[in-house]
């Protein structure tokens, strides 16, 4: 064969390839990096749940005599109800990466965060920007926090076979996510919730339900983000089987249906609790939050250029103490106030991530409604949507306006850091998403405590 027929035959050959070549193979202008994963979340046989300090979930004696592998304080765990996991997104553009991470548990502190980020370094993942989203179940695994004070209210003492096999599942979860990357682009929406929540302050409640589609550039479904706020607590102190709760069985229903990680965000839940109760009622409420999810990644719309901001703020706090008026519903002075000591941190850690022209920003805690609303408002100024991730990369319990505080009740009994930290948060939150749609630095944000 001649040199200009070889020529010839091979200039075919790539035309032939490149006009066989799958949509998915372009250049994708519009795109970022994005790859998801679900791994299920490893719990050791035995553990005890987390989130009711009632005696329905109590051993009668503390297992002084060692009967139980895991628990001490609380009756071990009875099975699982519904499957457990860890879910992860990770993005990349431009140089920037973000993971998102969502995990059914009660809540995370920093010190679990950190060890997530550190476990992440040690397994060789790239540098990269995490939210740690605990979905507030209340019938998830305890034993996992560092904290006697915490661990005699509702977790249980600390077990490092426990809190060590948790972190694993989070790490792997983020680390098949980052290993998926793919070219992605991002779509975000939102619906009103059907109303299935009730405020513990008799107040309006935020029935938005925002959703971030994630999709391959041929638009097959690679991840969905759906942020709502509502108390992982429609299943009762009684049941003693690991579940994800409400949450847990509409992440479920959703993957069953898109075939790809959902992963939940809890929003501004302080004063939020579901409207029903019970096992049937999470399992149907389950069904048609998830229909109610589906209309939103259906309404989605692309969040424009695909840029990828984030940044931080570290937030210094007042001396935790706890209201004895409030907690004894009114019957104690004002004035008195119980020091917490080095039970709570003195400083804590904002996050905000921007795709688009929709951001995200942490909240270590429970924010009351209107707090998380307060954001959402602000944050229109510079973006088309803000999602409040609530009890995320940290937890310090509730977080009220300083006109509400002195409503004694449970929800400022645990508010523990005084009338006006709420206020000094969301404000750092708002000036934080501010300097992120300007491009500005971000830095430490003091309050005025006296």
């Amino acid at each position: 064969m001649s040199r200009r027929r070889r020529l010839a035959l091979a200039l075919t050959l790539v035309l032939v390839a490149v006009a066989a070549a799958p949509a998915g193979a372009q250049p994708c202008r519009d795109c970022l990096e994005a790859g998801a994963a679900r791994v299920a979340l490893r719990v050791p046989a035995g553990t005890p749940l987390a989130g009711y300090g009632s005696l329905g979930r109590r051993l009668l004696i503390p297992d002084v005599l060692g009967r139980h592998a895991h628990a001490f304080w609380f009756r071990p765990s009875e099975g699982e109800r519904d499957p457990l996991a860890a879910r992860a997104l990770v993005l990349e553009a431009a140089g920037v990466r973000v993971a998102l991470a969502s995990v059914d548990l009660l809540a995370v502190d920093r010190a679990f965060t950190a060890d997530v980020e550190r476990k992440l370094a040690a397994a060789g993942v790239r540098p990269v920007t995490l939210v740690l989203a605990a979905s507030h179940t209340h019938s998830g695994p305890g034993t996992f926090v560092d904290s006697a004070v915490l661990g005699w209210l509702a977790l249980d003492r600390l077990d490092r076979e426990v809190r060590e096999a948790l972190l694993e599942s989070v790490v792997a979860a983020v680390r098949e996510a980052d290993a998926a990357r793919g070219p992605a682009r991002v779509a975000a929406g939102s619906v009103t919730a059907p109303p299935l929540t009730v405020s513990r302050l008799r107040q309006p409640l935020d029935p938005e339900l925002m959703v971030v589609r994630v999709t391959r550039p041929d638009g097959a479904p690679l991840a969905l983000v759906w942020n709502y706020a509502i108390h992982g607590t429609m299943l009762g102190a009684s049941n003693l089987r690991l579940s994800g709760d409400v949450m847990g069985e509409t992440s479920t229903a959703l993957e069953g249906e898109l075939g790809v990680p959902a992963l939940f965000v809890n929003g501004a839940v302080g004063d939020v609790s579901p409207a029903h109760h019970g096992d049937r009622a999470s399992h149907d409420i389950g069904l048609e939050l998830a229909a109610a999810v589906r209309r939103g990644w259906d309404a989605a719309t692309p969040v424009g250029p695909p840029v990828l901001r984030v940044a931080g703020r570290e937030v210094a706090l007042p001396a935790p103490r706890m209201s004895a008026k409030n907690c004894l519903r009114g019957w104690a002075p004002a004035a008195l106030r119980v020091p917490l000591g080095s039970v709570f941190p003195r400083r804590t850690a904002l996050t905000a991530i921007a795709v688009g022209d929709t951001a995200l920003v942490s909240f270590p805690g429970e924010p009351q409604t209107k707090l998380g609303l307060a954001i959402k408002t602000a944050g229109r100024a510079r973006f088309a949507r803000t999602l409040v991730a609530g009890v995320s990369n940290d937890y310090l319990g509730y977080f009220v306006t300083a006109a509400d505080y002195p409503q004694p009740g449970y929800v400022t009994c645990a508010t523990l850091y005084g009338p006006r930290t709420g206020e000094c948060l969301t404000a750092a939150a708002i000036d934080l998403l501010t300097r992120l749609g300007r491009g500005e630095p971000t830095g430490r944000a003091v309050c005025d405590w006296e």
